[in-house]
């Protein structure tokens, strides 16, 4: 790049030295930074003053002395005058006399980052024709020859005013040029629109806001650009066009987005409305972020619950789930019993879930979100439902192949059974079919969609049910179930929204962020080191490692696990938060830290309200209990924050 660089510097030298003017760049300092061969050679000026740096006063002295401007009184002053004079420079045009006899136009523009260019032409020859013309032409009158003269000067000031405007043109378009690269860097679309709603600029950023629209539209009529986003908007033009400064936000339906959209009238004071500035913005994560807020500001809950029985009833649950899933991995279990043995862990997994609500009725409630794979918690999810449904009511399920994708998964299950015995009630005794379908809608959600073949939403019901307390069924509804998905789904991000089917029934679409799980480039096994108080549990997940393909080592106690810490190939520790003895499970894996070990995870029992659970949760990996095989190979996958 450098020797690009230098050979440049020489081109460039090289073509002014061929210009028969004398040319000079002084900088905003009044240094020297580029002059041509002429320039000196015209001056026979030293070496040291067409040096790059060379000070202006100093060349202007260098001139004084040697008689350049004619007889002066005072050198330093007349120095002093024009330095003052570069300083406050102003474009200009002049013809002077040189010492030496011979005339030159001088001509100077200033330069937009600071200093001025000067071009010195050397006009003796002109001066002598118009001489010439004087003495021998008699005939002519002296206004005829005065005219000429004038005409000759206009003449070259008007050349030197067309070089201004050509460098002003340049300029101009260097300009325009930067505001383009400038507005096409942002991550907004922007544009502006003729009285006509017709595109006279636009910085081609339209299709990263509204994915599968134009990129270049300058000329476009906006219903031609804008295609169905157009009828949204007009109203919102109609009124801007009237003299109205508009900020509105709605929802892009066909990739979900959430868009931003600023007009502005084109209008000079109270001068005539020329058109419209438009600026719009994909706002959809700060959607998200301020509906979880509001939810989270508007929710009060007033019951309490006991840490201590929360955490005795998780362990029951995980040795539950411990002993019924070492029964389900046995190969010669008949299909009855392996199918009560499932139906079994999904409903101990509910119990988890419920225990986990109740944990987190003392105060706000806590998102959880935590690698999640759909497929399975969908089946899960088939499994607790189906025994509430009548055998004429058939339950499918409909997803995508996704990613493991960071979901709250109690509230989504919950949320997601809800709407399943919602629509159970509404085929009233009926055979029908209820649907549950989950997709990918961009790189913004995931939708998720229960269906029925019932009787659909009344007009009451599509305005107020999600309100609490709102209910169509009478003394045998609550009137909280939707308003329970709506609370937990808007407190993840997310929107709800209800409509009718065209072929019948009721549809309930629920959006939440698409946010794939980060998982660990290094998933190998290895030596764990397994620490838990409770025999039972450590059995059962001792046995859960083990199929992960694990060697285990156990341990009851802090000071237990200390001891092993030093076993070569140590690898993976997970420990209970509680231990039997004074230090705890998070005391453990802060020595593990910082002896430099990475994979570090704690499970526990305790609600998501303790104390202690709160601090573990904002240092290491925690997995509550009770867990299967699934969550256990997912949390130890997943990476942390």
């Amino acid at each position: 790049m450098a020797m690009q660089d230098e050979t440049h510097f020489k081109l460039m030298g090289a073509g002014l030295n061929m210009i028969q003017q004398a040319l000079s760049i002084f900088d905003s300092d009044l240094r020297l930074s580029v002059s041509n061969r002429r320039y000196q050679i015209m001056f026979d000026l030293p070496d040291w003053l067409v040096t790059p740096g060379a000070a202006f006063e100093d060349t202007i002295r260098y001139l004084v002395t040697r008689g350049e401007y004619g007889a002066v009184d005072d050198i330093e002053d007349g120095v002093r005058i024009r330095v003052e004079a570069a300083r406050a420079f102003v474009p200009h045009y002049m013809e002077r006399e040189r010492a030496n006899g011979r005339w030159i136009s001088v001509e100077g523009a200033p330069l937009p980052q600071g200093g001025w260019v000067t071009v010195y032409t050397d006009i003796t020859e002109v001066k002598l024709q118009e001489r010439l013309l004087q003495a021998h032409s008699e005939e002519l009158t002296s206004e005829v020859l005065a005219h000429a003269e004038r005409l000759a000067q206009t003449n070259r000031a008007l050349a030197a005013s067309n070089a201004a405007l050509e460098q002003a043109k340049r300029e101009l378009t260097e300009m325009e040029a930067r505001t383009r690269l400038t507005t096409e860097m942002m991550p907004a679309h922007i544009a502006h629109l003729d009285r006509e709603l017709r595109y006279t600029f636009s910085n081609r950023r339209l299709s990263s806001v509204f994915p599968g629209l134009p990129q270049n539209i300058v000329g476009l009529p906006a219903h031609e650009a804008l295609g169905p986003v157009y009828d949204r908007i007009f109203p919102w033009l109609e009124r801007v066009l009237a003299g109205e400064n508009l900020v509105q936000e709605f929802t892009h339906e066909q990739s979900g987005r959430r868009i931003r959209l600023a007009l502005t009238p084109d209008q000079v004071g109270d001068g005539p409305i020329n058109g419209i500035y438009v600026m719009s913005m994909d706002v959809t994560e700060e959607a998200q972020a301020r509906a979880a807020l509001a939810q989270t500001r508007k929710r009060e809950l007033a019951a309490q619950l006991s840490s201590g029985l929360a955490h005795d009833f998780g362990n029951l649950l995980t040795i539950i789930l411990g002993l019924q899933g070492q029964l389900a991995r046995r190969p010669d279990l008949p299909q009855p019993v392996a199918q009560a043995v499932q139906s079994t862990i999904a409903a101990a997994r509910r119990g988890g879930v419920l225990l986990e609500r109740i944990a987190t009725m003392s105060g706000a409630r806590e998102m959880r979100p935590q690698p999640t794979d759909l497929a399975a918690l969908l089946a899960d999810l088939q499994l607790m439902a189906r025994p509430a449904l009548p055998a004429d009511i058939a339950l499918d399920m409909h997803h995508d192949d996704l990613p493991l994708l960071m979901l709250d998964q109690g509230m989504l299950q919950d949320s997601l059974l809800n709407l399943i015995l919602n629509a159970r009630d509404a085929l009233a005794g009926k055979s029908g079919d209820i649907t549950v379908s989950a997709r990918q809608l961009g790189e913004t959600w995931l939708e998720l969609t229960v269906a029925d073949t019932g009787t659909g939403f009344s007009e009451a019901a599509l305005a107020q049910a999600m309100d609490p307390f709102f209910t169509t069924k009478g003394s045998a509804g609550t009137g909280l179930g939707l308003a329970m998905v709506y609370d937990q789904i808007t407190l993840s991000g997310g929107t709800v929204r209800l409509a009718n089917r065209a072929a019948g029934g009721a549809e309930v679409t629920l959006r939440l962020p698409f946010r794939p799980a980060a998982l660990r480039d290094d998933r190998s096994v290895g030596l764990a080191l397994l620490v838990e108080d409770t025999d039972a549990i450590r059995e059962s997940v001792r046995e859960m490692l083990r199929d992960l393909g694990h060697t285990v080592i156990e341990a009851a106690s802090h000071d237990e696990a200390l001891s092993l810490l030093d076993l070569p190939d140590l690898g993976l520790v997970l420990s209970d938060i509680d231990l039997a003895g004074g230090a705890s499970g998070l005391d453990l894996l802060r020595v593990c830290r910082a002896r430099g070990m990475a994979r570090l995870h704690l499970m526990t029992s305790l609600p998501a309200s303790d104390r202690v659970y709160r601090m573990a949760r904002s240092e290491f990996p925690v997995l509550n209990k009770p867990f299967t095989l699934q969550d256990l190979r997912i949390a130890l996958e997943a990476t942390t924050a």
